[in-house]
Protein backbone atom coordinates (compact mmCIF):
# COMPACT_ATOMS: atom_id res chain seq x y z
CA UNK A 1 0.00 0.00 0.00
CA UNK A 2 2.85 2.41 0.97
CA UNK A 3 4.35 1.67 -2.43
CA UNK A 4 1.17 2.47 -4.11
CA UNK A 5 0.48 5.97 -2.21
CA UNK A 6 4.59 6.57 -3.58
CA UNK A 7 3.98 5.78 -7.13
CA UNK A 8 0.61 7.80 -6.90
CA UNK A 9 1.68 10.70 -5.22
CA UNK A 10 4.85 10.97 -7.86
CA UNK A 11 2.84 10.51 -10.61
CA UNK A 12 0.52 13.31 -8.81
CA UNK A 13 3.58 15.48 -8.75
CA UNK A 14 4.97 15.15 -12.33
CA UNK A 15 1.66 15.59 -14.12
CA UNK A 16 1.38 18.90 -12.12
CA UNK A 17 5.00 19.78 -13.10
CA UNK A 18 4.20 19.49 -16.19
CA UNK A 19 0.87 21.08 -16.59
CA UNK A 20 2.38 24.44 -14.93
CA UNK A 21 5.41 24.02 -17.85
CA UNK A 22 2.18 23.84 -20.14
CA UNK A 23 0.53 27.05 -18.60
CA UNK A 24 3.49 29.05 -19.14
CA UNK A 25 4.36 28.13 -22.32
CA UNK A 26 0.66 29.35 -23.32
CA UNK A 27 0.18 32.50 -21.41
CA UNK A 28 3.93 34.00 -20.78
CA UNK A 29 4.86 34.47 -24.68
CA UNK A 30 6.06 37.36 -25.94
CA UNK A 31 4.59 39.77 -27.92
CA UNK A 32 4.33 39.67 -31.72
CA UNK A 33 7.07 41.78 -33.91
CA UNK A 34 5.50 44.77 -35.37
CA UNK A 35 5.48 44.32 -39.20
CA UNK A 36 3.74 47.69 -40.38
CA UNK A 37 5.25 49.84 -41.92
CA UNK A 38 6.46 53.93 -40.67
CA UNK A 39 3.60 56.54 -40.89
CA UNK A 40 4.14 60.32 -41.04
CA UNK A 41 3.55 62.27 -37.82
CA UNK A 42 0.28 63.45 -39.21
CA UNK A 43 -1.20 60.24 -38.56
CA UNK A 44 -1.07 60.86 -34.81
CA UNK A 45 -2.12 64.87 -35.39
CA UNK A 46 -6.09 63.42 -36.67
CA UNK A 47 -8.15 65.92 -34.77
CA UNK A 48 -7.82 68.79 -32.31
CA UNK A 49 -5.60 69.42 -28.87
CA UNK A 50 -7.84 71.91 -26.61
CA UNK A 51 -4.57 73.42 -25.19
CA UNK A 52 -4.30 76.94 -24.98
CA UNK A 53 -1.58 79.76 -24.82
CA UNK A 54 -0.60 81.07 -21.33
CA UNK A 55 -1.60 84.52 -21.89
CA UNK A 56 -5.03 83.38 -23.38
CA UNK A 57 -5.78 82.26 -19.72
CA UNK A 58 -7.84 84.10 -16.57
CA UNK A 59 -6.64 84.84 -13.02
CA UNK A 60 -7.03 81.93 -11.21
CA UNK A 61 -6.42 81.52 -7.50
CA UNK A 62 -3.47 84.06 -5.94
CA UNK A 63 -3.36 85.90 -8.97
CA UNK A 64 -1.85 83.00 -11.32
CA UNK A 65 -2.94 83.13 -15.09
CA UNK A 66 -4.48 79.85 -16.12
CA UNK A 67 -5.53 78.77 -19.45
CA UNK A 68 -9.36 78.69 -20.56
CA UNK A 69 -10.13 75.96 -22.78
CA UNK A 70 -12.72 77.93 -24.26
CA UNK A 71 -10.46 79.85 -25.82
CA UNK A 72 -10.33 80.45 -29.51
CA UNK A 73 -6.26 80.11 -29.94
CA UNK A 74 -5.71 76.43 -29.01
CA UNK A 75 -2.40 74.24 -29.03
CA UNK A 76 -2.12 71.94 -31.72
CA UNK A 77 0.90 69.73 -32.91
CA UNK A 78 0.36 70.32 -36.83
CA UNK A 79 -1.95 73.10 -38.44
CA UNK A 80 -2.53 70.89 -41.57
CA UNK A 81 -2.23 66.65 -41.60
CA UNK A 82 -2.83 66.16 -44.92
CA UNK A 83 1.08 67.04 -45.80
CA UNK A 84 3.12 65.03 -48.13
CA UNK A 85 6.81 65.52 -49.21
CA UNK A 86 9.46 63.19 -50.62
CA UNK A 87 12.22 61.73 -48.12
CA UNK A 88 9.70 62.63 -45.69
CA UNK A 89 11.99 61.15 -42.95
CA UNK A 90 15.24 61.99 -41.53
CA UNK A 91 17.10 59.44 -39.50
CA UNK A 92 20.17 60.03 -36.69
CA UNK A 93 22.20 57.29 -35.08
CA UNK A 94 24.19 57.73 -31.77
CA UNK A 95 25.83 54.87 -29.99
CA UNK A 96 23.05 54.28 -27.54
CA UNK A 97 19.96 55.82 -30.17
CA UNK A 98 18.24 55.43 -33.29
CA UNK A 99 16.24 58.04 -34.05
CA UNK A 100 14.05 59.25 -36.95
CA UNK A 101 12.72 63.15 -37.28
CA UNK A 102 9.59 63.47 -39.77
CA UNK A 103 10.36 66.55 -41.66
CA UNK A 104 7.02 67.63 -41.57
CA UNK A 105 6.44 69.73 -38.15
CA UNK A 106 10.23 68.06 -37.00
CA UNK A 107 8.83 65.85 -34.71
CA UNK A 108 10.45 62.51 -33.03
CA UNK A 109 8.36 59.93 -34.59
CA UNK A 110 10.59 56.49 -33.65
CA UNK A 111 13.33 55.26 -31.45
CA UNK A 112 15.10 52.23 -30.92
CA UNK A 113 17.51 51.84 -28.15
CA UNK A 114 20.50 49.90 -29.23
CA UNK A 115 21.50 48.67 -26.48
CA UNK A 116 18.45 47.19 -25.00
CA UNK A 117 16.77 44.18 -26.88
CA UNK A 118 13.14 43.82 -27.77
CA UNK A 119 13.07 40.33 -26.09
CA UNK A 120 14.92 38.29 -24.76
CA UNK A 121 17.45 36.67 -27.79
CA UNK A 122 16.40 38.84 -29.75
CA UNK A 123 18.66 41.16 -32.37
CA UNK A 124 15.88 43.61 -32.61
CA UNK A 125 16.45 46.57 -30.62
CA UNK A 126 13.79 48.25 -28.44
CA UNK A 127 11.49 50.37 -29.93
CA UNK A 128 10.54 52.86 -27.24
CA UNK A 129 8.60 56.02 -29.62
CA UNK A 130 7.17 54.73 -32.33
CA UNK A 131 4.61 55.60 -35.06
CA UNK A 132 2.56 53.01 -36.38
CA UNK A 133 -0.70 51.63 -37.43
CA UNK A 134 -1.24 49.78 -33.87
CA UNK A 135 0.91 51.93 -31.69
CA UNK A 136 1.56 55.52 -31.74
CA UNK A 137 4.08 56.96 -28.64
CA UNK A 138 5.61 60.22 -30.56
CA UNK A 139 6.94 63.26 -28.72
CA UNK A 140 6.16 66.87 -30.32
CA UNK A 141 7.66 70.17 -30.20
CA UNK A 142 6.48 73.24 -32.00
CA UNK A 143 6.36 76.89 -32.29
CA UNK A 144 2.21 77.78 -31.99
CA UNK A 145 0.12 81.18 -31.44
CA UNK A 146 0.41 84.57 -33.32
CA UNK A 147 3.03 84.01 -35.86
CA UNK A 148 4.01 80.13 -35.09
CA UNK A 149 4.25 77.72 -38.35
CA UNK A 150 2.67 74.89 -36.14
CA UNK A 151 -0.31 77.50 -35.38
CA UNK A 152 -3.74 76.00 -36.87
CA UNK A 153 -4.06 79.68 -38.09
CA UNK A 154 -1.60 78.98 -40.40
CA UNK A 155 -3.32 76.44 -42.18
CA UNK A 156 -0.06 74.14 -43.33
CA UNK A 157 2.44 72.45 -41.00
CA UNK A 158 6.29 73.68 -41.66
CA UNK A 159 8.10 70.86 -43.77
CA UNK A 160 11.87 71.40 -43.07
CA UNK A 161 14.30 70.90 -44.77
CA UNK A 162 17.94 69.69 -44.19
CA UNK A 163 21.31 68.67 -45.56
CA UNK A 164 20.83 65.27 -45.49
CA UNK A 165 18.70 62.31 -45.03
CA UNK A 166 20.67 60.65 -42.16
CA UNK A 167 23.23 61.30 -39.58
CA UNK A 168 25.43 59.39 -37.59
CA UNK A 169 28.05 59.91 -34.65
CA UNK A 170 31.02 59.20 -35.78
CA UNK A 171 33.73 57.57 -33.73
CA UNK A 172 35.47 60.06 -31.66
CA UNK A 173 32.73 62.64 -31.90
CA UNK A 174 30.84 63.40 -28.57
CA UNK A 175 28.29 65.61 -29.87
CA UNK A 176 25.86 65.78 -32.87
CA UNK A 177 23.91 68.28 -33.98
CA UNK A 178 21.01 68.23 -36.67
CA UNK A 179 19.50 71.12 -38.02
CA UNK A 180 16.24 71.54 -39.79
CA UNK A 181 15.66 74.84 -41.47
CA UNK A 182 12.27 76.84 -42.50
CA UNK A 183 11.33 80.02 -43.78
CA UNK A 184 8.37 81.52 -43.42
CA UNK A 185 6.48 83.46 -46.02
CA UNK A 186 7.45 86.95 -44.20
CA UNK A 187 11.04 85.96 -43.94
CA UNK A 188 11.31 84.63 -40.76
CA UNK A 189 14.43 82.10 -40.97
CA UNK A 190 13.75 79.20 -38.40
CA UNK A 191 16.32 76.57 -37.46
CA UNK A 192 15.07 73.58 -35.53
CA UNK A 193 17.93 72.27 -33.30
CA UNK A 194 18.65 68.62 -32.15
CA UNK A 195 21.56 68.08 -29.62
CA UNK A 196 22.73 64.80 -29.43
CA UNK A 197 25.51 63.89 -27.11
CA UNK A 198 27.52 59.84 -27.00
CA UNK A 199 26.65 57.76 -24.37
CA UNK A 200 23.61 60.01 -23.62
CA UNK A 201 19.95 59.70 -24.08
CA UNK A 202 19.37 63.58 -23.55
CA UNK A 203 18.37 65.18 -26.74
CA UNK A 204 18.33 68.90 -26.87
CA UNK A 205 15.53 70.62 -28.72
CA UNK A 206 16.37 74.48 -29.68
CA UNK A 207 14.57 76.67 -31.72
CA UNK A 208 16.47 79.62 -33.65
CA UNK A 209 14.42 82.09 -34.91
CA UNK A 210 15.86 84.99 -37.15
CA UNK A 211 13.43 87.74 -37.61
CA UNK A 212 14.89 89.14 -41.33
CA UNK A 213 11.26 90.49 -41.65
CA UNK A 214 10.17 94.35 -40.79
CA UNK A 215 7.65 93.36 -38.29
CA UNK A 216 7.92 91.91 -34.75
CA UNK A 217 7.48 88.17 -34.57
CA UNK A 218 5.56 86.54 -31.75
CA UNK A 219 5.12 82.56 -31.18
CA UNK A 220 5.12 79.56 -28.35
CA UNK A 221 7.40 77.08 -27.84
CA UNK A 222 5.69 73.80 -26.82
CA UNK A 223 6.71 70.16 -26.21
CA UNK A 224 4.27 67.23 -25.87
CA UNK A 225 3.76 63.52 -25.74
CA UNK A 226 1.28 62.27 -27.81
CA UNK A 227 0.42 58.28 -27.03
CA UNK A 228 -2.37 55.94 -27.25
CA UNK A 229 -3.69 53.44 -24.60
CA UNK A 230 -1.68 50.45 -26.27
CA UNK A 231 -0.27 48.19 -23.62
CA UNK A 232 3.12 48.74 -22.53
CA UNK A 233 5.32 46.21 -24.44
CA UNK A 234 7.89 46.03 -21.99
CA UNK A 235 5.67 44.99 -19.20
CA UNK A 236 6.56 41.91 -16.84
CA UNK A 237 4.24 40.91 -14.23
CA UNK A 238 4.96 39.15 -11.29
CA UNK A 239 2.31 37.75 -9.12
CA UNK A 240 0.07 39.88 -10.41
CA UNK A 241 1.71 43.21 -10.00
CA UNK A 242 2.44 45.18 -12.98
CA UNK A 243 4.51 48.23 -13.53
CA UNK A 244 3.05 51.95 -13.42
CA UNK A 245 1.57 52.87 -17.10
CA UNK A 246 1.07 56.79 -17.30
CA UNK A 247 1.95 60.17 -17.18
CA UNK A 248 3.77 61.87 -14.25
CA UNK A 249 4.20 65.28 -13.37
CA UNK A 250 7.01 67.01 -11.03
CA UNK A 251 6.54 70.57 -9.92
CA UNK A 252 7.97 72.25 -6.65
CA UNK A 253 4.59 71.53 -4.53
CA UNK A 254 4.10 68.21 -5.77
CA UNK A 255 7.33 66.50 -6.61
CA UNK A 256 6.04 63.48 -8.03
CA UNK A 257 2.37 63.06 -8.80
CA UNK A 258 1.46 60.06 -10.94
CA UNK A 259 -2.00 59.97 -13.70
CA UNK A 260 -2.72 56.81 -15.38
CA UNK A 261 -5.17 56.99 -18.55
CA UNK A 262 -8.60 56.86 -16.22
CA UNK A 263 -6.65 59.82 -14.45
CA UNK A 264 -6.30 62.01 -17.64
CA UNK A 265 -9.70 61.17 -19.01
CA UNK A 266 -11.50 62.13 -16.28
CA UNK A 267 -9.17 65.51 -14.85
CA UNK A 268 -7.76 67.50 -17.49
CA UNK A 269 -4.35 68.95 -16.19
CA UNK A 270 -3.71 72.81 -16.56
CA UNK A 271 -1.14 74.22 -14.32
CA UNK A 272 1.45 77.08 -14.39
CA UNK A 273 4.44 75.21 -13.71
CA UNK A 274 8.11 76.60 -12.89
CA UNK A 275 10.93 74.18 -12.52
CA UNK A 276 9.41 71.03 -13.45
CA UNK A 277 9.03 68.06 -16.06
CA UNK A 278 6.57 65.91 -17.10
CA UNK A 279 6.92 62.32 -18.40
CA UNK A 280 5.64 58.77 -19.68
CA UNK A 281 6.14 55.99 -17.60
CA UNK A 282 6.59 51.96 -18.72
CA UNK A 283 8.47 49.35 -17.33
CA UNK A 284 12.33 49.96 -17.29
CA UNK A 285 11.44 53.27 -20.36
CA UNK A 286 10.53 56.92 -20.21
CA UNK A 287 9.92 59.47 -22.53
CA UNK A 288 10.51 62.99 -20.59
CA UNK A 289 10.05 66.41 -21.33
CA UNK A 290 12.12 69.28 -19.01
CA UNK A 291 11.45 72.41 -19.49
CA UNK A 292 14.23 75.38 -18.98
CA UNK A 293 15.32 75.98 -15.74
CA UNK A 294 13.01 79.23 -14.16
CA UNK A 295 11.12 79.35 -17.39
CA UNK A 296 7.16 79.48 -16.41
CA UNK A 297 5.43 77.12 -18.25
CA UNK A 298 1.37 76.11 -18.77
CA UNK A 299 1.55 72.00 -18.02
CA UNK A 300 -1.89 70.90 -19.91
CA UNK A 301 -3.18 67.72 -20.97
CA UNK A 302 -6.35 66.82 -23.47
CA UNK A 303 -7.42 63.87 -25.97
CA UNK A 304 -7.24 64.21 -29.71
CA UNK A 305 -9.32 61.43 -30.71
CA UNK A 306 -8.21 58.04 -29.08
CA UNK A 307 -4.92 59.75 -28.27
CA UNK A 308 -3.59 61.49 -25.27
CA UNK A 309 -1.55 64.90 -25.15
CA UNK A 310 0.59 65.63 -22.44
CA UNK A 311 2.65 68.65 -22.86
CA UNK A 312 3.42 72.21 -21.93
CA UNK A 313 3.47 75.99 -23.59
CA UNK A 314 5.77 79.07 -22.63
CA UNK A 315 4.95 82.28 -22.61
CA UNK A 316 5.15 84.08 -25.74
CA UNK A 317 8.77 84.61 -27.45
CA UNK A 318 9.15 87.65 -29.41
CA UNK A 319 11.91 88.78 -31.66
CA UNK A 320 12.38 92.08 -33.04
CA UNK A 321 13.02 92.58 -36.34
CA UNK A 322 16.67 92.06 -36.99
CA UNK A 323 17.09 89.83 -34.39
CA UNK A 324 17.76 86.07 -33.58
CA UNK A 325 16.75 84.19 -30.32
CA UNK A 326 16.97 80.77 -29.17
CA UNK A 327 14.50 78.79 -26.92
CA UNK A 328 13.69 75.10 -26.25
CA UNK A 329 13.61 72.56 -23.81
CA UNK A 330 15.16 69.43 -22.82
CA UNK A 331 14.33 65.66 -24.00
CA UNK A 332 14.86 62.25 -22.64
CA UNK A 333 14.10 58.96 -24.64
CA UNK A 334 15.74 56.09 -22.86
CA UNK A 335 15.84 53.62 -19.52
CA UNK A 336 15.00 54.35 -16.08
CA UNK A 337 18.70 54.38 -14.63
CA UNK A 338 19.14 56.39 -11.55
CA UNK A 339 22.73 57.80 -12.54
CA UNK A 340 21.39 59.29 -15.49
CA UNK A 341 18.05 60.67 -14.34
CA UNK A 342 19.91 62.46 -11.53
CA UNK A 343 21.76 64.12 -14.10
CA UNK A 344 18.42 65.33 -16.02
CA UNK A 345 16.29 67.26 -13.27
CA UNK A 346 15.37 66.87 -10.11
CA UNK A 347 13.25 64.46 -8.79
CA UNK A 348 13.57 62.44 -12.57
CA UNK A 349 15.44 59.98 -10.37
CA UNK A 350 11.92 58.74 -8.84
CA UNK A 351 10.76 57.23 -11.97
CA UNK A 352 12.54 54.18 -10.52
CA UNK A 353 9.92 53.38 -8.00
CA UNK A 354 11.18 50.86 -5.64
CA UNK A 355 8.24 50.85 -3.45
CA UNK A 356 7.26 52.61 0.16
CA UNK A 357 10.24 50.31 1.25
CA UNK A 358 12.86 52.81 -0.86
CA UNK A 359 15.12 53.58 1.83
CA UNK A 360 15.98 49.85 1.98
CA UNK A 361 15.70 49.31 -1.36
CA UNK A 362 17.84 52.07 -2.67
CA UNK A 363 20.89 50.93 -0.40
CA UNK A 364 20.15 46.95 -1.48
CA UNK A 365 20.62 48.33 -5.28
CA UNK A 366 23.50 50.16 -4.46
CA UNK A 367 25.50 47.26 -2.98
CA UNK A 368 24.17 44.86 -5.65
CA UNK A 369 25.40 47.29 -8.22
CA UNK A 370 28.82 47.59 -6.50
CA UNK A 371 29.37 43.90 -6.36
CA UNK A 372 28.17 43.51 -10.06
CA UNK A 373 31.22 46.25 -10.87
CA UNK A 374 33.41 43.72 -9.48
CA UNK A 375 32.28 40.14 -10.48
CA UNK A 376 30.58 41.32 -14.15
CA UNK A 377 27.29 39.09 -12.72
CA UNK A 378 24.41 40.09 -11.58
CA UNK A 379 23.36 36.59 -10.39
CA UNK A 380 26.87 36.07 -8.44
CA UNK A 381 26.35 40.03 -7.44
CA UNK A 382 22.72 38.49 -5.56
CA UNK A 383 24.42 36.05 -4.15
CA UNK A 384 27.29 38.02 -2.63
CA UNK A 385 24.61 40.31 -1.69
CA UNK A 386 23.11 37.59 0.48
CA UNK A 387 25.79 36.67 2.01
CA UNK A 388 26.37 40.36 3.18
CA UNK A 389 23.02 40.65 4.37
CA UNK A 390 23.30 36.97 6.42
CA UNK A 391 25.94 38.63 8.05
CA UNK A 392 24.58 41.18 9.25
CA UNK A 393 21.89 39.68 10.93
CA UNK A 394 24.13 36.68 11.82
CA UNK A 395 23.85 37.01 15.78
CA UNK A 396 20.04 38.43 15.74
CA UNK A 397 19.74 34.43 13.76
CA UNK A 398 22.27 32.92 15.91
CA UNK A 399 20.06 34.18 19.01
CA UNK A 400 16.78 32.43 17.02
CA UNK A 401 18.49 29.23 16.48
CA UNK A 402 20.00 28.61 19.96
CA UNK A 403 16.42 29.33 21.19
CA UNK A 404 15.08 26.80 18.70
CA UNK A 405 18.04 24.36 19.31
CA UNK A 406 16.89 24.30 23.14
CA UNK A 407 13.20 23.78 22.36
CA UNK A 408 14.85 20.93 20.09
CA UNK A 409 16.46 19.28 23.31
CA UNK A 410 13.66 19.75 25.23
CA UNK A 411 11.27 18.50 23.12
CA UNK A 412 10.96 14.68 25.46
CA UNK A 413 10.19 16.86 28.17
CA UNK A 414 7.44 19.06 26.42
CA UNK A 415 6.21 15.73 24.98
CA UNK A 416 5.73 14.13 28.70
CA UNK A 417 3.83 17.35 29.78
CA UNK A 418 1.43 16.49 26.74
CA UNK A 419 0.95 13.52 28.38
CA UNK A 420 0.33 14.49 31.46
CA UNK A 421 -1.50 17.20 31.13
CA UNK A 422 -3.11 16.98 27.84
CA UNK A 423 -6.60 17.34 28.48
CA UNK A 424 -6.13 20.23 30.85
CA UNK A 425 -5.09 23.09 28.41
CA UNK A 426 -4.60 25.99 30.88
CA UNK A 427 -2.32 23.51 33.30
CA UNK A 428 -0.37 22.07 30.00
CA UNK A 429 0.41 25.87 29.00
CA UNK A 430 1.20 26.78 32.67
CA UNK A 431 3.96 24.15 32.54
CA UNK A 432 5.19 24.73 29.14
CA UNK A 433 5.87 28.51 29.99
CA UNK A 434 7.64 27.62 33.27
CA UNK A 435 9.82 25.00 30.99
CA UNK A 436 10.73 27.80 28.67
CA UNK A 437 11.26 30.24 31.45
CA UNK A 438 13.66 27.30 33.39
CA UNK A 439 15.51 26.92 30.41
CA UNK A 440 15.45 30.13 29.12
CA UNK A 441 13.86 29.64 25.96
CA UNK A 442 12.00 32.62 24.03
CA UNK A 443 9.35 30.32 22.09
CA UNK A 444 8.79 33.06 19.69
CA UNK A 445 12.12 33.45 18.50
CA UNK A 446 12.25 31.28 15.29
CA UNK A 447 9.95 33.37 13.96
CA UNK A 448 12.20 36.70 14.52
CA UNK A 449 14.63 35.76 11.19
CA UNK A 450 11.63 35.36 8.73
CA UNK A 451 10.44 38.22 10.40
CA UNK A 452 13.32 40.86 10.17
CA UNK A 453 14.08 39.24 6.08
CA UNK A 454 10.23 40.18 5.50
CA UNK A 455 11.75 44.19 4.88
CA UNK A 456 14.67 43.02 3.08
CA UNK A 457 13.20 40.66 1.04
CA UNK A 458 10.11 42.82 -0.07
CA UNK A 459 12.34 45.78 -1.06
CA UNK A 460 14.92 43.27 -3.02
CA UNK A 461 11.86 42.27 -5.19
CA UNK A 462 11.14 45.69 -6.00
CA UNK A 463 14.61 46.62 -6.92
CA UNK A 464 14.18 43.60 -9.18
CA UNK A 465 11.38 44.19 -10.50
CA UNK A 466 12.42 47.71 -11.43
CA UNK A 467 16.01 48.41 -12.13
CA UNK A 468 16.64 48.05 -16.35
CA UNK A 469 19.74 46.77 -15.28
CA UNK A 470 18.68 43.28 -14.70
CA UNK A 471 16.47 43.26 -17.59
CA UNK A 472 17.25 40.44 -19.44
CA UNK A 473 20.34 39.82 -17.07
CA UNK A 474 21.99 36.22 -17.18
CA UNK A 475 22.95 34.15 -14.66
CA UNK A 476 24.10 31.02 -15.57
CA UNK A 477 22.86 27.64 -17.09
CA UNK A 478 19.21 27.79 -17.63
CA UNK A 479 18.54 30.98 -16.13
CA UNK A 480 19.23 34.08 -18.84
CA UNK A 481 16.59 36.30 -17.23
CA UNK A 482 17.00 36.88 -13.58
CA UNK A 483 13.67 39.79 -13.43
CA UNK A 484 11.58 36.76 -14.71
CA UNK A 485 10.30 33.43 -13.25
CA UNK A 486 12.51 30.16 -13.79
CA UNK A 487 10.88 28.76 -17.11
CA UNK A 488 11.98 25.36 -16.12
CA UNK A 489 10.92 26.30 -12.15
CA UNK A 490 13.85 24.66 -10.86
CA UNK A 491 15.18 27.26 -8.66
CA UNK A 492 11.84 27.68 -6.69
CA UNK A 493 11.62 23.36 -6.26
CA UNK A 494 15.03 23.47 -5.31
CA UNK A 495 14.19 26.26 -2.39
CA UNK A 496 11.11 24.29 -1.54
CA UNK A 497 13.08 21.14 -0.40
CA UNK A 498 15.84 23.48 1.37
CA UNK A 499 13.15 25.00 3.10
CA UNK A 500 11.94 21.34 3.94
CA UNK A 501 15.56 20.50 5.10
CA UNK A 502 15.32 24.01 7.32
CA UNK A 503 12.19 22.73 8.81
CA UNK A 504 13.32 18.93 9.92
CA UNK A 505 16.04 21.12 12.06
CA UNK A 506 13.70 23.08 13.92
CA UNK A 507 11.70 21.33 16.56
CA UNK A 508 8.12 19.84 15.99
CA UNK A 509 5.66 21.94 17.73
CA UNK A 510 3.00 20.11 20.38
CA UNK A 511 0.01 21.20 19.04
CA UNK A 512 -0.92 19.12 15.98
CA UNK A 513 -2.63 21.23 14.01
CA UNK A 514 0.38 23.66 13.92
CA UNK A 515 3.24 20.76 13.21
CA UNK A 516 0.80 19.87 10.64
CA UNK A 517 0.71 23.83 9.21
CA UNK A 518 4.33 24.13 9.43
CA UNK A 519 4.86 20.72 7.36
CA UNK A 520 3.30 22.28 4.55
CA UNK A 521 5.01 25.63 4.54
CA UNK A 522 7.43 24.20 2.27
CA UNK A 523 4.89 23.63 -0.64
CA UNK A 524 3.18 26.65 0.35
CA UNK A 525 5.63 28.71 -0.32
CA UNK A 526 7.15 26.79 -3.13
CA UNK A 527 3.54 26.91 -4.94
CA UNK A 528 4.41 31.14 -4.05
CA UNK A 529 7.77 31.13 -5.61
CA UNK A 530 7.03 29.16 -9.00
CA UNK A 531 6.21 32.76 -10.72
CA UNK A 532 8.44 35.13 -8.55
CA UNK A 533 11.79 36.66 -10.44
CA UNK A 534 14.15 34.29 -10.61
CA UNK A 535 16.88 36.50 -8.91
CA UNK A 536 14.88 36.77 -5.94
CA UNK A 537 14.57 32.97 -5.66
CA UNK A 538 18.09 33.01 -5.86
CA UNK A 539 18.40 35.24 -3.12
CA UNK A 540 15.57 33.15 -1.09
CA UNK A 541 17.46 29.82 -1.73
CA UNK A 542 20.80 31.32 -1.06
CA UNK A 543 19.79 32.40 2.39
CA UNK A 544 18.05 29.11 3.32
CA UNK A 545 21.32 27.14 2.67
CA UNK A 546 23.44 29.88 4.84
CA UNK A 547 20.45 29.46 7.50
CA UNK A 548 20.92 25.94 7.50
CA UNK A 549 24.54 25.67 7.77
CA UNK A 550 24.43 27.81 10.94
CA UNK A 551 21.21 26.23 12.18
CA UNK A 552 22.62 23.04 12.17
CA UNK A 553 25.74 23.92 14.21
CA UNK A 554 24.44 25.52 16.71
CA UNK A 555 22.03 22.69 17.15
CA UNK A 556 24.55 20.13 17.11
CA UNK A 557 26.63 22.42 19.86
CA UNK A 558 23.35 22.51 22.22
CA UNK A 559 22.76 19.33 21.71
CA UNK A 560 26.58 18.58 23.34
CA UNK A 561 26.21 20.77 25.55
CA UNK A 562 22.66 19.17 26.62
CA UNK A 563 23.76 15.28 26.54
CA UNK A 564 27.05 16.68 28.97
CA UNK A 565 24.84 18.37 31.34
CA UNK A 566 23.19 14.86 31.90
CA UNK A 567 26.33 13.14 32.00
Amino acid sequence: MDIQRIVLFAGLAIVSYLMVLAWNEDYHQQPATEQVAETSTSQANTGTDNLVLPEQGQSGQDGEEFATPESDQQMVSSADTSVEVDDQFVTVQTDVLDITIDRVSGNLVRSALTNYDKSLNSREPLKLLTNTETRTYVMESGLIGQDGPDSRANGTAPVYETTADSYALDEGQDQLTVDLTFTTDSGVKITKRYQFERDSYEIGVRYLINNESGEPWKANFTGKIVRDQAPDPTAQTSMGIKAFLGMVMSSPEDPYEKFDFSDLSETPINQSVTNGWLAFLQHYFLAAWVPERDQPAQFQTTRRGPLYVMGFVYPATTVAPGETVEVGAQAYVGPKIIDRLENVAPNLDRTVDFGWLFFISLPLFVIMEWFYSLVGNWGVAIILLTVLVKAVFFHLSATSYKSMAKMRAVAPQLTRLKELYGDDRQRMSQEMMALYKREKINPLGGCLPILVQMPVFISLYWVLFESVQLRHAPFMLWIQDLSQMDPYFILPILMGASMFLQMHLNPTPPDPMQAKIMKMMPLIFTVFFLWFPAGLVLYWLVNNILSISQQWYITRKIEAETAAKKH
